[in-house]
């Protein structure tokens, strides 16, 4: 009896139509079943280019100094994996200042900076120390050294002969602060070393350079005045 009922459903119009509904359900759903897996698939796979750090940045590290130095590379990371508030871009370390340690590997944060205050060792890169050298204010161009000045260092020596010598000691040094008469100069270790040396033996002089960049040349020759009579 069923299997007459069968081929006549197989036999007439209707029947055929209902067959072709119910295929067409079961493709359909088929078909959502494989989308919805490879969506998943996608998104398992799915990753973001972000900012990762290179070595070890240190809490005070500007953000400027970050990018400079190269202390960070791009990484892509599993979108899961990604987080929150990660930088996707180098300029958001533009007048920002790392408040924590950031180890090797991790990935910078807004929660790992805030804006930077401008502080003289925000304006240091690893190889750069800050030096203060004690000066009148003839030897500041008559206290017209500012913050942001760049200077010649000359230095004047009375040798054992009592014939002074006056000599280009650096070329183009950046001043950080001036604080009355002590002046704050942006050095190399090496450089912090002479200056100190040279203040503590010698006078020190600074000579300001023009606001527009100008090349760097020989120093001239040492000058040697002759002591009066």
């Amino acid at each position: 009896m069923d299997g007459i009922m069968g081929s006549k459903l197989f036999s007439t119009r209707q029947g055929t139509i209902l067959l072709g509904v119910i295929a067409a359900v079961i493709a359909a759903v088929a078909l959502i079943v494989y989308l919805n897996q490879y969506r998943n698939s996608v998104n398992d796979n799915a990753t973001s280019k972000v900012l990762v750090a290179k070595s070890l940045i240190q809490a005070g590290t500007p953000g400027d100094v970050i990018r400079s130095n190269g202390l960070y590379s791009w990484e892509n990371v599993p979108k899961s994996d990604v987080t929150t508030a990660t930088f996707v871009d180098t300029s958001a370390l533009t007048g920002q200042v790392a408040v924590t340690d950031i180890g090797p590997g991790d990935q910078l944060t807004a929660a790992d900076f805030g804006p930077a205050t401008n502080s003289v060792t925000e304006q240091l890169n690893a190889n750069q120390r800050a030096v203060v050298v004690p000066l009148g204010a003839p030897q500041q161009v008559g206290g017209q050294i500012g913050s942001g000045s760049h200077v010649d260092v000359w230095v004047t020596v009375t040798g054992q002969s009592s014939q002074p010598v006056v000599e280009e000691l650096f070329q183009d040094m950046y001043v950080l602060s001036v604080n009355g008469d002590n002046v704050t100069l942006r050095a190399t270790p090496q450089q912090a070393g002479q200056l100190i040396y040279a203040s503590e033996n010698a006078q020190l002089w600074l000579v300001a350079r023009p606001t527009i960049a100008s090349p760097q040349k020989a120093p001239p020759p040492v000058v040697h005045l002759k002591a009066g009579r």
